[in-house]
Formats: C-alpha cells, structure tokens, sequence
C-alpha cells in the first residue's frame, strides 16, 4: 500500500466534495462555491492518497480569514493566533488505517511552526466517543461550548498547546522566518497569507 500525504491539486477538488458529501451528519455538507473558497484560502489543504484513490482530507485555516463559520469565529475573538482544523474526512474503504492519526501528526507538524495553537470542534449531538476519546488522548482539551444557530447541533471546542512554537518564535520567527526548504513551504493559492509580522509567544485567550 503506497500512502502518499500532499497538497489538494484542482482536479481533485470533485472527489474531494463527494467525499465530503457523503461522509454522514457529523460533516457539513459543502457546495462547489465553499469547497472553493477552501482551495483558494485554506492554509493547509492536504489530501491522502492511497494506490493512486482519494483516501481523506484535511482543511484548517489560520487566524484572521474571512471564513463564516460560528466555530472559527468563537476562536477568532478568543484567541489572537492559532490553526483551526475545518473538518478531516477518511473515505469509508480507508477508515481504521490510522490515517486519522497520520494526518493529525502532519497538521500538527504544519501549525507548530507557524502558531501556538492548534484547534477544532467536536459535535456534541450526535455524540461520538470514539471522536471525544481521539481528541483527548491526542493532547486536546475542551475550551468552551456552544449551539451553531439557533437550531444547530451543540459542539465542543477543543484547544491544543503546541509548545514547540516558543522555540521556533525565538529561534527563526522573530529573525529572519522559517528555513527555505520544501518541508516547511506555505501552500500555493490565490489569496494572500495571514500577517506574518503579528507574533505572540502563546496562545492565551483574549480576556
């Protein structure tokens, strides 16, 4: 099995949005429009490819989008800098490989660099256990709750401390950036990157 993790290329924008749409309730549907919006903005919009088939994906967003979500809006005004995992999607045929796992370690890898924490929901109606128990013994913690609308499901809001990102702040950020190597190259798309100039040693909430 050839397991290879990259950036999403246009021509996989189709499989990406009916995989998305079939994933089940715990999975906002999507559009062309939003998926879009995704490809054009998204800081970190990597697929899994297994075999030469679409396995998964991952979307997450750094702060200060312009991305209508009430989730990402709950961290925007409690947290000045940080990654927002949008949703993570496994095809039915590749689930139980652990790619949950790799994919989470590859996200990681990209915000520990770059923020001090890295962030996500889980939905609270309908519960999943096996959802909650994948987050908390990857170091997430819930830091707030609430209803998306008025009608909408409860959800948790989960925070990670990425603590590595002092030292890459002191070391790099605060100098002359990051390193010139492919590992640790921003995305290609059409928008412009997040104001690298506004640097915080961590991730305290907004008071």
């Amino acid at each position: 099995m050839a397991l290879a993790i990259r950036d999403v290329r246009e021509h996989d924008l189709d499989a990406v949005l009916a995989l998305n749409n079939a994933a089940g309730r715990t999975i906002l549907a999507l559009d062309t429009a939003q998926l879009r919006y995704f490809f054009d903005h998204a800081d970190y919009f990597r697929v899994a490819e297994i075999d030469g088939h679409l396995a998964g994906f991952l979307i997450a967003l750094r702060e200060g989008r312009d991305y209508d979500s009430p989730n990402y809006h709950w961290f925007s005004e409690h947290y000045p800098q940080f990654a927002y995992i949008d949703r993570i999607v496994i095809a039915n045929a590749y689930r139980r490989h652990g790619l949950g796992r790799i994919f989470y370690c590859d996200v990681t890898s990209y915000a520990e660099v770059r923020v001090p924490l890295l962030t996500c929901e889980v939905f609270l109606e309908p519960r999943d256990d096996v959802v909650v128990l994948f987050h908390g013994t990857y170091g997430f913690q819930e830091v707030g709750q609430q209803r998306m609308g008025s009608d909408g499901p409860q959800v948790s809001l989960l925070a990670k401390d990425l603590p590595s990102y002092a030292f890459v702040r002191e070391t790099y950020l605060d100098h002359d950036g990051l390193p010139d190597v492919p590992w640790l190259a921003e995305r290609q798309h059409s928008s412009s990157s997040p104001d690298t100039t506004r640097r915080r040693l961590t991730g305290e909430r907004r008071q």
